[in-house]
């Protein structure tokens, strides 16, 4: 995965080919569904492929594309032909044996796609990568000339912003982030474990290793962080929190490139908004020197169950929806594109500096998942005061440890 990121981006700007669609797509027959997340990128992609003649083309774009996908690809046929997915959720695709090789469907129809776009595991082609994402500092530019700060380079220093903007009364609860119980808190805890120079397992083992001082540190930053949001805070995944921005009630948060989009077109808020609405790089905490994010990408995948017919069709139709067609003065700003002619604009600005910043990818590894839901569990116990932070990281330690031994991972 660094590997993939870092020459997509050292090829200036991120400019690599894509295959040979055209911009016409027909199809001889065939049936595509594909379920994915609902940002606009994803949007666009999905609309793309909506354009293929010849093949029945459906799309179920929902934020609640995790929990559904593994089950609609799981019948003989699938219902889902294709999942888009990223670094963490094809693995659970993968160890539920529902996604196939590509290496077949790349040669017939996809000599043109550059290698560091196919995403191998095991030895095998499981997925076509299309955009670059990541988590980076959304701020108010007003808001923060009026306290007299400068930018936060730090979580250390959005608290330092946040009681400034406190206490002058602009704002009772200026932090932002993505804090809904489950996987979009656990990744937040990922993120910042990561930034105090935390390692999930113990070297060359699935046996986890949390409960320390990072561990700790962690949870204790994500707290501080909570007290400047807004008290439904565990309530509020990435929908939740454009909406907190968009209605003006935040000036800070950690938020996902692919957003950034949003938080700055005039849709949704109001001029003093969007037009204060800037993108920095990634937040730093402690003092480790990495950055507190991960580095991800997104990309499409083909159902196992299915007829050759529908998977040549998905195949194709997915070719298509991220060819250089697809770019234009709208498109271009939703993402950092994969996409032979992208040009980067000013909301890809954090993700580049993520990359730059030497950000780390999130763990492609099979038991990660298993992790990810232990600490989505279970981090809101310690943060709404119920349990101490070591007795958190123990609960965490204690179910993944349970699953992982129940699917052999650890012995």
């Amino acid at each position: 995965m660094k590997t993939f990121i870092k020459s997509t981006v050292a090829a200036s700007a991120l400019v690599v080919a894509a295959g040979a669609a055209s911009a016409a797509c027909t199809i001889d027959s065939g049936r595509v569904n594909i379920i994915g997340n609902e940002f606009p990128a994803i949007q666009t992609v999905a609309a793309a492929a909506a354009e293929c003649t010849g093949a029945t083309i459906e799309s179920n774009l929902t934020a609640d594309h995790q929990t559904l996908n593994v089950a609609g690809m799981s019948g003989n046929p699938a219902e889902y032909t294709s999942a888009i997915v990223a670094n963490s959720s094809i693995v659970a695709l993968i160890n539920e044996d529902v996604i196939q090789p590509l290496d077949a469907l790349v040669a017939e129809y996809g000599k043109d796609i550059p290698q560091r776009q196919l995403i191998t595991v095991g030895g095998n082609i499981m997925a076509v990568a299309f955009m670059a994402n990541s988590q980076t500092l959304a701020y108010r530019s007003d808001v923060l000339e009026e306290v007299g700060l400068d930018v936060p380079t730090s979580y250390e220093d959005v608290l330092v912003a946040a009681k400034a903007i406190r206490d002058a009364g602009i704002m009772e609860n200026p932090v932002g982030g993505a804090y809904a119980a489950g996987w979009n808190l656990a990744q937040e805890f990922n993120n910042m474990y990561i930034g105090h120079g935390g390692e999930f397992f113990e070297p060359g083992t699935a046996n986890i290793s949390i409960n320390n001082p990072q561990g700790v540190a962690t949870l204790e930053m994500m707290k501080a962080l909570t007290e400047y949001m807004n008290p439904d805070y565990l309530t509020h995944d990435s929908n939740g929190t454009q909406a907190e921005w968009e209605a003006g009630n935040v000036a800070l948060m950690n938020m996902w490139g692919s957003r950034m989009q949003n938080l700055m077109d005039d849709e949704g808020s109001e001029p003093v908004v969007y037009e204060n609405t800037k993108v920095s790089g990634p937040l730093m905490v402690g003092d480790s020197g990495v950055p507190a994010t991960t580095l991800w990408w997104d990309g499409w995948t083909v159902a196992k169950n299915v007829s050759d017919e529908d998977a040549a069709a998905t195949f194709q139709a997915l070719v298509h929806a991220v060819s250089p067609e697809i770019l234009n003065d709208t498109t271009m700003n939703q993402a950092v594109w994969l996409i032979e002619g992208y040009k980067p604009a000013p909301v890809s600005a954090g993700v580049l500096a993520a990359v730059e910043a030497g950000s780390k990818p999130y763990p492609m590894l099979p038991y990660m998942g298993l992790l990810h839901t232990a600490s989505g569990d279970n981090i809101a116990d310690f943060l709404t005061g119920k349990e101490s932070a070591e007795q958190t990281l123990a609960d965490i330690e204690a179910a993944y440890t349970a699953a992982a031994k129940e699917q052999g991972y650890v012995k």
